[in-house]
């Protein structure tokens, strides 16, 4: 999904945080002050977002690492498939994001009660039961993404030493290298980054994700366009890869797969109430999220649009499942070394941003758990020199640790870019982006059985969950058959 690199949304996690160091904030959360210029109806400070911040938080979220197998998707479906499915897509994301802006507040959307996260929405407007199901599915889909991000981190790793390895050797050279010592590396960053005990204070982290993420993008585009431009034709044709390139059963799995991929690229429902607690009213903040999704889902269509076609009219049915690593573009050299290093900085601060949420479900479940536990609850100070001193919690600095290695020995065993997003998208799509909006959304507007409403949006979720169930068989189909010719831990050419 892509990515919801959105450190600043989180606001309500922070402020806990805040409130957790600070004992005189207290007074803010009790007393509600209704009509002081300061604070606002749940007695926060006065929120301060507006349709551009939320739409430059939606665009950040989800314009990442999905955008690099686009080009890929498109091939498997064609010229005509490929732009209607991705366009589909977006009518879709749309929304279902519309109804899940109305469920912002329980109640009425203008004075109801606010539901700072996804997953209190869930809690307030559908109960006990679905909730959990809920939080298990964000939690594992989060996971997925922390071993996908690792993965994408390593190719574009090995891409940058390979891209130079063939510009010494004139080509000539195949350039054998392995993956493992890549994500190695990437998670030893992140065991240091995740020490970090309020991330979320970091908000610069999804302003240089952002940049990041547009400037590889953009080079990818750009690449693109120029390849067409030299070769004065545009590859591909309307049906998509042709069998012969591939057998008839990979042609129906691969185009399975690629709704997966597609899906993905769009998923951001589950940053989308944390996104719209950081907006001020009035208006009712629904009006100004639903106009922000329409802008930032037109922007991000826009340019998947461009970036996918013109990645196939270039490569045609041989597009990579990442753009730029596949070497479906070998130069300019130095240009592509500065995409793939935009891609591994924008997916270090990525991973943290995904990763926060499990961290701080564990650790607070734990101290409920063990409330007078020495190695849960003791914070020792640790001088930093020039810094402040650094807060050091035993059960954190394991904890942490041992979820990073678990995600990169996964991504060593199962190091395909492709699969693994098409897994993801498939898993998440339909629960978080349309199953639990539609039925809160039902909920909360009181929609009675069988009336034509009902009817209408209970279709469009059999819909998407008939997506999600093809795209997922497509997307383990092309697990198993990479695992078929995959040895772990080998050079790979």
């Amino acid at each position: 999904m892509q990515m919801g690199d959105n450190a600043a949304a989180k606001n309500q996690h922070q402020h806990h945080l805040h409130n957790h160091n600070q004992v005189f904030d207290i007074s803010i959360d009790v007393i509600p002050q209704n009509d002081s210029k300061c604070f606002d109806d749940d007695g926060r400070l006065k929120r301060t977002g507006n349709i551009w911040t939320a739409s430059a938080h939606i665009i950040t979220a989800v314009i990442g690492s999905g955008v690099l197998s686009l080009a890929w998707a498109i091939a498997q479906l064609g010229w005509i498939a490929g732009p209607a499915v991705m366009i589909l897509f977006s009518l879709v994301s749309f929304y279902t994001s519309s109804l899940l802006s109305d469920c912002y507040r329980t109640g009425d959307t203008v004075s109801g009660k606010r539901n700072y996260t996804y997953m209190d929405a869930v809690r307030s407007i559908l109960g006990g039961a679905k909730f959990k199901a809920c939080g298990l599915i964000q939690y594992l889909n989060l996971f997925g993404i922390a071993i996908g991000y690792t993965i994408a981190a390593s190719i574009s790793m090995m891409a940058i030493k390979r891209s130079d390895c063939f510009h010494e050797s004139g080509d000539k050279n195949p350039c054998p290298m392995s993956s493992t010592p890549y994500m190695i590396m990437f998670g030893v960053a992140e065991i240091m980054l995740s020490q970090i005990p309020d991330f979320d204070q970091i908000w610069w982290l999804s302003i240089v994700a952002a940049v990041m993420s547009f400037t590889y993008s953009s080079i990818g585009l750009g690449l693109g366009i120029a390849e067409v431009a030299a070769a004065g034709t545009i590859k591909g044709n309307l049906t998509g890869i042709t069998i012969g390139t591939v057998t008839q059963t990979q042609k129906i799995w691969r185009s399975f797969q690629a709704l997966g991929d597609i899906a993905f690229a769009y998923s951001f429902s589950v940053i989308l109430i944390e996104i719209q607690d950081t907006v001020k009213s009035p208006p009712a903040e629904s009006k100004t999220m639903k106009k922000a999704a329409k802008i930032s889902i037109s922007v991000t269509t826009a340019f998947y649009m461009l970036c996918g076609c013109f990645g196939y009219a270039a490569l045609g049915e041989f597009a990579p499942g990442n753009l730029l690593t596949g070497f479906g573009f070998k130069h300019p050299f130095w240009l592509l070394d500065i995409a793939n290093a935009t891609i591994v900085v924008h997916l270090i601060g990525a991973y943290q941003v995904f990763c926060q949420p499990i961290f701080a479900f564990i650790e607070k479940k734990a101290q409920e758990q063990w409330p007078e536990s020495y190695f849960i609850s003791k914070e020792f100070k640790v001088p930093v020199p020039g810094f402040r001193p650094y807060n050091l919690n035993l059960f954190r600095l394991v904890w942490r640790t041992v979820f990073v290695i678990a995600t990169t020995v996964i991504s060593m065993l199962l190091p395909f870019f492709n699969d693994i997003v098409g897994i993801l998208g498939a898993f998440g799509f339909w629960p978080l982006t349309v199953y639990f909006p539609v039925e809160m959304y039902i909920a909360q507007k009181k929609i009675p059985k069988w009336s034509t409403r009902w009817v209408c949006l209970q279709m469009l979720s059999m819909a998407c969950l008939m997506i999600s169930i093809v795209a997922g068989i497509g997307s383990i189909a092309g697990v198993v058959l990479d695992l078929k010719v995959y040895r772990p831990f080998k050079t790979s050419y």
